[in-house]
């Protein structure tokens, strides 16, 4: 670990040094002052004969985990006529801090390697990128999406999720995950990513424990009581979720399905973004992610069984193995654990998990899961 951040400080301050400007597409800006109207014509105009963006105007920062910019384009006689975008939005780890976080965290790689190589062979609403480029050795990245600003809607944490609207997410997890239910291409097109097991080791290099038991105590007006007592459980649970599900079918799994990472288009339509967290694992974590936290408490109560048959059927129909109801219930109640832990780590920022999410959204979410799991006696079913 010490190692890697060093190259990453030391590749840092020598492209800091540098002054070199990306002209061409395979070179990635050194930060977003420095994108050129050259490179965004070799990323935007490089299938239209003649199409040269003439200016660009950056949106203000949107700072996080990543350094996030829309930027607004303008372009000669070529490029409108070929109704090139008229806007992009970026995400970039241009920040030291950013790459030491998502280098060693994977999250760099994750990304990139999900846009570049299964974007494409996936049917289903998400977004789409022009370019995913990241550094090896400097962790420097971006990415270049469409801009959906126009066009969908960004869930929030107070977003009302229906019945037919939580189905329909259901719906989108069966799809993702039974195109590649033990599918070779996960040892070879999806070699880069991580098993949900490293990647969850990558995190608890950054002081994770420390982190998510600060969260859970901070949260204590929004838990159980009888869940808040038993907070010495709650860590040892974590780790033996993340080994449980070690030794289980992978698929391609998103890995970070809250409310807020999903969106509705003008049409209705239900999409997933912010493939950051993509990783090889399996489904259950993904559902019970999905289901503990866009639901309100009550109707995760009233619905979570039929949504949990309702993904069995659609996995099976799509030709997964059959995986009986109990089975898959002990699977997902089992899987809640270390969904908890990507929440509680955020109500409490620190050196190694900064202001990463609005207070509110991290106290809804532990709330709904907190409940999940005093519901479903995710504790016991952890010892198991």
């Amino acid at each position: 670990m010490a190692d890697l951040a060093q190259q990453i400080r030391d590749a840092y301050a020598a492209e800091q040094a540098s002054g070199a400007v990306a002209t061409e597409a395979h070179q990635i800006p050194r930060s977003y002052d420095d994108v050129t109207d050259a490179w965004l014509t070799a990323v935007l105009g490089a299938g239209t004969p003649g199409a040269k963006v003439t200016g660009h105007r950056l949106d203000v920062p949107d700072e996080g985990t990543n350094n996030r910019r829309r930027i607004f384009l303008d372009y000669n006689d070529a490029g409108r006529n070929a109704g090139l975008p008229k806007s992009v939005f970026c995400k970039a780890t241009h920040g030291l801090a950013n790459r030491l976080m998502l280098g060693h965290s994977g999250g760099i790689i994750c990304e990139v390697t999900f846009h570049n190589r299964a974007r494409k062979l996936l049917d289903i609403e998400a977004p789409r990128a022009y370019l995913a480029n990241y550094d090896p050795v400097s962790f420097n990245s971006i990415v270049v999406l469409e801009d959906m600003t126009d066009r969908v809607q960004f869930c929030s944490h107070d977003t009302a999720i229906d019945r037919a609207r939580i189905e329909a997410q259901v719906d989108l997890l069966a799809a993702l995950h039974s195109r590649f239910f033990e599918a070779p291409e996960l040892d070879t097109t999806f070699a880069p990513l991580p098993s949900w097991y490293d990647r969850f080791n990558n995190l608890k290099r950054f002081h994770l424990e420390e982190s998510c038991a600060a969260g859970f105590q901070a949260a204590e007006r929004v838990i159980p009581a009888r869940l808040f007592a038993r907070q010495a459980e709650i860590w040892p649970a974590t780790l033996r979720s993340q080994e449980l599900q070690r030794s289980l079918p992978r698929s391609l799994c998103h890995g970070d399905v809250h409310l807020r990472n999903w969106y509705i288009t003008n049409e209705g339509q239900t999409g997933l973004g912010d493939w950051g967290v993509v990783h090889k694992g399996h489904w259950s974590r993904d559902l019970v992610y999905t289901i503990s936290t866009c639901l309100t408490v009550e109707n995760r109560r009233a619905w979570e069984r039929d949504l949990i048959a309702r993904y069995l059927e659609r996995m099976e129909a799509a030709g997964v193995p059959r995986v009986s109801f109990d089975e898959a219930m002990t699977y997902y109640r089992r899987a809640l654990m270390t969904a908890f832990a990507f929440w509680t780590l955020t109500l409490k920022p620190t050196k190694d998990f900064p202001d990463m999410q609005p207070p509110a959204a991290a106290l809804a979410f532990i709330e709904r899961m907190a409940h999940a799991i005093d519901d479903l006696d995710a504790l016991d079913a952890c010892k198991g």
